[in-house]
């Protein structure tokens, strides 16, 4: 749960669960406007202060708005901004928390709350990820701003459960790769079935699909007569989940074709995974 803390302007607590009472980190006038002492500014932004305590966070998205539209390139904007981000976001209004999250991103780089903006980003996409029935734009999405979160905020407090947003994301993305891959294996269209469980073997090598697609590919490949790819296939899955049942059922199904499983060094599953580890996660 994303909840503001004072000592900072906002902060993330993976155990934490409530909003603390005590909301303004910048003492009881507000922050010190660029252009001055402001009553409207200060007004607006305690009135949005208020509205979030009693969370109303429409209301104060709107104010903070507001603010920002006022007051712009002030401080008393960028402070608007990341609130406002955060009120859409707690509020469950997603698209707004991704438009006003991505503003606060652009316009100040090296803020040290740009890494919590780009994170409730990610998190506006990651709550809007739906079943693997569905299209998987918001999952893909949840990857490249956690990503990039990672990748730009390496140690911040947030890349650990960004990482974990990833796994997440990455598991739904592989769960539709399988999806279609059956539906394609099913209506015996193993050229279709096969570049679908690809998909997975080769960039969602670490999810819980894994096994499965492993176990798929050896059935796909026997329906179009290639034994070769079929036996590692079946192979890479005994090495790698010795005590799979995908293993085992993979394994009965070349013996009930007179073969068994056997690596083929130079095919692309034996190269996929060279140095595999269940234990690389991301």
């Amino acid at each position: 749960m994303i909840r503001l803390v004072t000592g900072a302007l906002l902060a993330f607590s993976v155990a934490g669960c409530e909003t603390v009472s005590s909301l303004n980190p910048f003492g009881d006038k507000g922050p010190q406007s660029d252009i001055g002492k402001d009553e409207k500014a200060d007004v607006l932004f305690n009135d949005g202060l208020a509205r979030l305590e009693a969370r109303d966070y429409g209301g104060a998205a709107k104010k903070f708005g507001e603010l920002d539209k006022q007051y712009p390139y002030s401080q008393w904007s960028r402070r608007a901004l990341l609130l406002s981000t955060f009120a859409n976001y707690e509020g469950g209004l997603y698209p707004d928390a991704i438009n006003t999250g991505r503003r606060y991103v652009q316009l100040y780089p090296a803020s040290p709350d740009t890494p919590y903006a780009q994170y409730l980003v990610g998190m506006s996409y990651h709550n809007q990820i739906l079943d693997i029935s569905r299209d998987q734009e918001r999952a893909e999405k949840t990857v490249a701003t956690m990503e990039d979160l990672v990748r730009k905020w390496p140690t911040s407090e947030y890349a650990k459960d960004a990482r974990e947003r990833i796994r997440i994301a990455k598991d739904q993305l592989a769960g539709k790769e399988m999806e279609v891959g059956r539906y394609y294996l099913e209506k015996r269209n193993f050229t279709g079935a096969i570049n679908r469980f690809r998909e997975v073997i080769v960039k969602y090598q670490t999810t819980r699909h894994v096994e499965e697609a492993l176990s798929r590919l050896t059935e796909a490949y026997l329906g179009l007569g290639i034994v070769n790819e079929a036996q590692t296939a079946a192979a890479v899955l005994g090495h790698n989940f010795p005590d799979s049942q995908w293993y085992k059922d993979a394994f009965t199904l070349l013996e009930s074709k007179g073969t068994a499983p056997r690596e083929d060094g130079g095919s692309w599953i034996s190269k996929t995974f060279r140095g595999f580890s269940r234990a690389v996660g991301l």
